[in-house]
């Protein structure tokens, strides 16, 4: 089984329309980032997403370098400022699709958004 999740960051309090619009992004980049096989079987089984919450910068950062140093395809968004945040600002974390597996053993912990 293949999942993709998108950690999301709490302490920014965006609203609903702005934190799914960077999920988006996470979900997406992190796509483009994925082998080619992975996305396969992901897409076959449904394309599964699950969306968690971290307490702040620092919490997802550790999960990026977690998910890097499991060689898991991710994707670290940065706000363009152009509405609710500063630039650069980092909101969301996109890891996978990659196997069930690999990406529990960095987010099992993690609550749903």
């Amino acid at each position: 089984m293949f999942k993709q999740v998108i950690v999301v960051r709490k302490d920014l309090k965006m609203d609903k329309g702005k934190t799914a619009a960077q999920a988006a992004h996470a979900s997406l980049e992190a796509y483009k980032r994925a082998d080619v096989k992975d996305v396969t079987e992901w897409e076959a089984e449904g394309m599964k997403k699950i969306v968690v919450g971290v307490k702040d910068i620092k919490e997802l950062m550790a999960i990026k370098d977690r998910a890097k140093n499991l060689n898991l395809p991710y994707y670290v968004v940065r706000d363009a400022g152009k509405t609710q945040l500063k630039s650069g600002t980092v909101t969301t974390l996109g890891i996978g699709p990659s196997p069930d597996e690999k990406i529990d053993r960095i987010t099992h912990n993690l609550k749903l958004l």
